[in-house]
């Protein structure tokens, strides 16, 4: 089940072909979309998208954790990891496309 992973220049190609814009203003546009959500989750805001998902922003403690090649306790140190859980339209999407695949 491998895909196709769509990269930056990929939506600034849709963006370019749905939107009418230019290229470069195309790419611009996408830059300051991914910029301001990237800005709000280093602020520790959420970043809900409507009808697509919400990502947020967890702190995880310090844990012991353990080399699986020699077994050995290693501490993990405390972090912030980004989540994302997406909408319940959003997985009906999904799952409607792999019923559709299975047919």
């Amino acid at each position: 089940m491998a895909g196709k992973t769509i990269t930056r220049a990929d939506l600034c190609e849709a963006v370019y072909q749905k939107v009418g814009l230019s290229r470069t203003e195309s790419a611009d546009l996408v830059e300051m979309v991914l910029d301001e959500i990237s800005d709000c989750l280093v602020a520790g805001e959420s970043v809900k998208l409507s009808s697509f998902g919400t990502f947020l922003v967890r702190s995880k403690g310090e844990r012991i954790g353990r080399n699986p090649k020699t077994g050995e306790e290693v501490p993990i140190s405390p972090r912030r990891v980004m989540v994302f859980k997406p909408s319940n339209v959003l997985k009906q999407k999904i799952n409607e496309h792999l019923a559709d695949d299975a047919d």
